[in-house]
This record gives structure tokens, C-alpha cells and sequence, in this order.
């Protein structure tokens, strides 16, 4: 996080750990009001890798699963980068620019997957760097932020996954009323203190990691690393893999269990009454169909407004109608919420 950057949240009473905004102060209202008002949040949380250079959109589609041949400038896809095993090393956003690729994903990633991507480069001509360092990402969501964000910029995504380039940021619409801004660190300041008169409440990462898992797409984390073939976190649900483009890492296993129908786990929006604490990403999930036997795991979580937890999790499909259960046999029980999206 940049210090500058750093300090000027602090000034607004951003508490923050590790270069995370935990809270503004009380993150249980930060919760409510991320349910139903609109709220802006810091989102150093993530990491920005700039991919550039002639052969940049080759390279990156020869690597990643979705279709980055046939994006466009102003065009934002999921995707994910695998094992040859088919299992997911990084899930991703990658924005089309005029200058390139912007490629976001955990911060906690960042560094080890620049270092593995750039493996591959040889002597191909693409340079990737570290984006954010002169990069804020911030995160703007909730009734009136179309509104906002029209009133500052005079222009605003119209569809979800479109990005539009206004100055020096760049607005990415990740679902209905919830927005991606990338802009230079330092116009930064102000255009969060714009959004913040204009109405938009200051939430911690606490709060957008719980609207982010409401959109149904699945960050992975060092603790999720390898534990999931795409289809299993909905990847192909969420545009994030392509069938039609030829051979990535780990393709051949993803179209095995596309047209050969070997899926055994699937990913669900879930309720769990317990602790944030107690349901890392990681976590491992039981049934009584298998005594004794991990049948699944969380993919991510983030404290619930309404208490609890909401998280998503893998799980081995025959296993719902026995009851799933986080951490053990007696561990509190999952309820399945809906997803933005058709699961068959």
C-alpha cells in the first residue's frame, strides 16, 4: 500500500492491518450498510499485475483458461491459471486497455504468480509489471453508485464486465450496482472523498469480501491452491473458461469433466452459524453420507450482516441431501443460498 495512499485513509479513520482496511471503526454497521446503502471501500486487499508488448494477448490466452484471443479493449473477463493437473493455481479479473492487460487477483498471490507467469515469456515479447504500486484499487457498490460514479466521471459501465476509461481510471461494473475502480494513486484521495460526500459509506475488506462472494465468483487463496478443477468453483458459470480455444495448462482435464460429466463437486453460496474465525478459506466440510471423510471445503467466507457467516463452498454434490457440516461431524450445518446464476 502506498504510504501516501496509507495516510490519507488513516486521516479518514481507516484502522489497517497488514496493508488491509479492516474497518473504518464498527464493522458490524459497515456490514448492514453494505447490505443496503452505498459504500466505497479500499481494496489494497488485491494485487495488479500489467501485462504488455506484441505478443501479450497470445501469451496470455496460450496460459489462462477464458478466451483473452477475442477480448477487447474495454472488455473484463474472469479467468484462472492452472496446474497441466487441471487444478487452480490463481482465479483472476483480466481488463482489456488500449495499453494492454490489467490482471487482478489476491494480493497475497501477486508476487509469486508474476514470478510464474513470467516464467513462461522466454523470448516472447511481453512485459509484465507490478501495477500496483502507482495504482488505488477501490471498490464502489449499492443503490446510488451508478449515480456517483456518473456525477464524477460523466460516463459509467452499462453492463456488467464492461470497463470504461475516464482520464486516469478505469471503471470496471462487476455485477449490477457494484464497481471496480483502478485510478492513479494520487487523484485517489479525492475521488474518495468526492463519493464519500456524494453518500458512499467507508467499509472495511470485511464487507466487500461479503459482496464480492454474493456475486458467485471464487477468489483463490494460498490455502485454496490446487484444490479445484474450474468447473468445481463454477469457473465455466461465470465466463471464465472457454471450450472453444485451444490448449492452456490444464485444458485437457477441464474438457474431460465438461463432456465426459465426471463433476462430482460443486461450488454453493452457503450460511454457516459460527465465527468468521472458525471458517477460513480452507476450511474442510463433512457429511454423514462419508463418516469421518473431508466430502468438500470453503472457498472463501466473510462475516454475514445478519450474523454468522456467508461463505462458498465446494462440496461434493450427493452429499446435500445428507446434511453438510463445517469442520467435523458436530460442527455447525451449511444452509444453501442462492447464487446470481443457474447451477444445473
Amino acid at each position: 500500500m502506498n504510504q501516501n495512499w496509507n495516510a490519507f485513509l488513516a486521516e479518514h479513520g481507516a484502522q489497517i492491518d497488514a496493508n488491509t482496511v479492516v474497518s473504518f471503526g464498527d464493522p458490524q454497521q459497515e456490514l448492514k450498510a453494505a447490505a443496503s446503502q452505498s459504500v466505497i471501500a479500499d481494496l489494497s486487499q488485491f494485487g495488479l499485475l500489467h501485462f504488455s508488448g506484441d505478443d501479450a494477448q497470445l501469451f496470455l490466452n496460450n496460459l489462462l483458461s477464458s478466451d483473452i484471443k477475442h477480448q477487447q479493449p474495454g472488455q473484463a473477463q474472469y479467468s484462472s491459471f492452472s496446474t497441466p493437473k487441471g487444478r487452480m493455481l490463481a482465479s483472476m479479473l483480466v481488463i482489456r486497455s488500449e495499453s494492454g492487460f490489467l490482471i487482478q487477483l489476491p494480493a497475497s498471490l501477486r508476487e509469486a504468480m508474476q514470478r510464474k507467469l513470467s516464467m513462461y515469456i522466454l523470448r516472447s515479447k511481453v512485459k509484465v509489471v507490478d501495477a500496483g504500486i502507482d495504482t488505488a484499487l477501490l471498490g464502489l457498490a449499492g443503490p446510488d453508485a451508478a449515480t456517483m460514479l456518473k456525477q464524477y466521471f460523466g460516463t459509467v459501465p452499462a453492463q456488467p464486465m464492461e470497463t470504461v476509461f475516464a482520464g486516469t481510471a478505469a471503471i470496471t461494473q462487476l455485477a449490477p450496482a457494484m464497481f471496480l475502480l483502478h485510478a492513479n494513486i494520487d487523484t485517489a484521495p479525492t475521488l474518495f472523498a468526492q463519493m464519500q460526500q456524494q453518500g458512499a459509506i467507508p467499509v472495511g475488506e470485511p464487507a466487500w469480501r461479503w459482496l464480492s462472494l454474493q456475486t458467485g465468483f471464487a477468489w483463490i487463496y494460498p490455502a485454496t491452491q490446487e484444490q479445484f478443477v474450474a468447473q468445481m468453483a463454477n469457473m465455466e458459470l461465470v465466463g471464465a473458461v472457454s471450450f472453444t480455444k485451444g490448449c492452456y495448462p490444464g485444458q485437457e482435464i477441464v474438457a474431460r469433466m465438461q463432456y465426459l460429466g465426471k463433476l462430482k463437486r460443486r461450488m454453493a453460496l452457503v450460511h454457516i452459524d459460527c465465527d468468521i474465525a472458525d471458517a477460513p478459506p480452507g476450511r474442510e466440510l463433512y457429511s454423514p453420507e462419508l463418516p469421518g471423510q473431508a466430502i468438500g471445503m470453503l472457498a472463501d467466507s466473510a462475516p454475514s450482516p445478519e450474523g454468522g457467516i456467508d461463505a462458498l463452498a465446494v462440496v461434493q454434490i450427493s452429499c446435500w441431501e445428507h446434511g453438510v457440516t463445517l469442520g467435523g461431524s458436530d460442527g455447525p450445518a451449511l444452509s444453501v443460498r442462492p447464487l446470481p446464476y443457474p447451477v444445473a
